[in-house]
Formats: structure tokens, C-alpha cells, sequence
């Protein structure tokens, strides 16, 4: 199989790696032309099969939807265009509805997996069209974590469902981190009682009820910076937990600890707290998310 991938940065560029590895042709476009394999997009549509699938791995809001825009004129009916990005569930509807009126399909995928994706595979949620699912399911397979489909892949449903299950998915994500970072604090705090946080840490990876993956990449970062001297306590917000949030609001459903997560953000650009510490350098382990260094 063969497709297009539309950006190659941070996550982009390793899932071509992972694609191309599992025997997926891909041709790339990115405007640094260092690491693009074309030109233009309408090279990178002329290199493409038909029917096309076009995957866009660019940042969210107003460079996907360009992006979009501009592949419109180039496409045909029966190609496909998936966003990978993290673009809000509604985008997605005004994205289907530009390319539906020449039979240019549309599917969202959500994504996570952040920068160890390459090497684990990545998480995919997607929204669209049965028929379009299955025809880039090699695709989805060769992204996908090893082991049993069902494990690292759904169908959520119609177009928009991805994207919206991708952003409950980081809305939860943004709780889990910061109940790790607030019991750091508190360990970190009582200096004279506990004497090995990183340890404490270490010990509940295995047979304990709190282990995760998350709980790895904080020991990771706490043998690295055991008391996060390097990092300010800033930690930026790319939106999804917001949107979480307002959707809870708009279908009157409780949140209360994902909702406390986000204003512990908005806390953290107030001052420079050991918590929030903590929160940064748990995205930059697993996001490669930048982190402020403190001088």
C-alpha cells in the first residue's frame, strides 16, 4: 500500500519510520525541504495511486484547515483524506462537509503514543465510514502496538468520533498526570521522614494498583533530575482537556478531577510549584513537550 503523509515533524516523521518498517510505501511532504520527499502537495497527490489516502499530521486549528483547503482542488472522488492531528471533533464535520461535494472521503484519527510511538506503536481511535476503515486498515496495522487489534485500535464510529474519544483520552490523561505530580510533592515535602522519593516511586511499577506507563516515564524523570532543578514549574495546555471540560459542561456530566487538573495548569504559570514540576516533565518524557529550563 501506498500513501501520502502530510507533515513530518516530531510525530510525523517517526510514523513514516514505523510505516515504511512494516512495509508501507510512503511519500512525504513537509515545508522544511530537508526532510520532504516533494516539493509540493500537488506532487505529492501526483505520486499517489489512485484511490489516494492522504494522511495530515500537522498541527491543529489553522494550519490543518489550510492544509485541507488546499488539497480540496487537487483530490478526486474516491480518495481519502485522514487527520491525524489533534484537531477538535468539530473541525471535523466542516472538514467532511468541504470535501464530500466532489466524493473526497474523510476520516479523523486520534493518535497517541507521543514520541516513543515509533519504537511501541501507537494508539489509534478512529472516526469515519465502515467501508473507508477497512480499506486502510493496513495502515492502522502497521501503526498500531503489537499484540491483539482490539488492544491499540478502534473504530469509535462516524466522522468526528476519533478525534472526540482521543480528547476524553487526554482529558483523562491530564488527570492521571497530575494526581502522579501532587503525590510527588507530597513525598517530596516530608524530607524527614521520606529519604528515597525516586525509590517510592520505582517500587509501585510493578504489583501495585497505581502502575502505568505514566508511572514509568516519572521514574525515568526523576532518575534524571531527582528534584526537577532543571525544570520551571510551567506547564502549557494544547487544548484538548478545555474542550473535555466544555463538553462536560454542554452535557451536564461531572468532571471534577479533570476540571481541577486544567486549573492546576492555569496555577502553574502563577508559580513555580514542585506539583507542576513534576506535570512538565512527565510531557516532555512522553510528548517530547518542551519544558522551561530554569537558568
Amino acid at each position: 500500500m501506498h500513501i501520502g503523509l502530510i507533515g513530518l515533524g516530531r510525530m510525523g516523521n517517526n510514523m513514516r519510520a514505523r510505516l515504511e518498517k512494516n512495509d508501507i510505501e510512503v511519500t512525504g511532504y513537509d515545508t522544511n525541504p530537508e526532510v520532504s520527499d516533494v516539493a509540493t502537495l500537488a506532487d505529492l497527490v501526483a505520486a499517489l495511486p489512485a484511490p489516494r489516502t492522504v494522511w495530515v499530521m500537522v498541527p491543529a486549528g489553522e494550519i490543518t484547515d489550510n492544509v485541507i483547503r488546499d488539497l480540496e482542488p487537487l483530490l478526486e472522488k474516491g480518495d481519502l483524506v485522514i487527520d491525524g492531528g489533534n484537531s477538535r471533533f468539530t473541525e471535523d464535520f466542516k472538514h467532511a462537509e468541504l470535501l464530500a461535494p466532489k466524493g473526497i472521503d474523510f476520516m479523523d484519527a486520534g493518535v497517541s503514543g507521543g514520541i516513543w510511538g515509533l519504537e511501541n506503536g501507537y494508539g489509534l481511535m478512529v472516526g469515519g465510514s465502515k467501508e473507508q476503515v477497512e480499506r486502510v486498515m493496513p495502515v492502522f496495522d502497521a501503526l498500531r502496538p503489537e499484540g491483539p487489534r482490539e488492544e491499540g485500535f478502534v473504530h469509535v464510529g462516524d466522522v468526528g468520533a476519533g478525534h472526540y474519544a482521543k480528547m476524553v483520552h487526554n482529558g483523562i490523561e491530564y488527570a492521571l498526570m497530575q494526581a502522579y505530580a501532587e503525590g510527588y510533592e507530597l513525598l517530596d515535602t516530608r524530607k524527614d521522614i521520606i529519604h528515597d522519593v525516586t525509590g517510592t516511586f520505582k517500587a509501585w511499577q510493578r504489583g501495585t494498583v497505581v502502575r502505568s506507563w505514566l508511572l514509568d516515564l516519572l521514574v525515568r524523570a526523576l532518575e534524571q533530575d531527582p528534584e526537577f532543578e532543571h525544570i520551571e514549574g510551567f506547564v502549557q495546555d494544547s487544548g484538548e482537556g478545555r474542550w473535555t471540560v466544555e463538553e462536560a459542561l454542554n452535557n451536564a456530566v461531572p468532571v471534577p478531577t479533570i476540571s481541577a487538573s486544567i486549573f492546576a495548569r492555569f496555577v502553574s504559570r502563577q508559580t513555580d510549584s514542585p506539583a507542576m514540576k513534576a506535570v512538565a516533565a512527565l510531557r516532555n518524557q512522553f510528548g517530547g513537550h518542551a519544558v522551561k529550563a530554569v537558568d
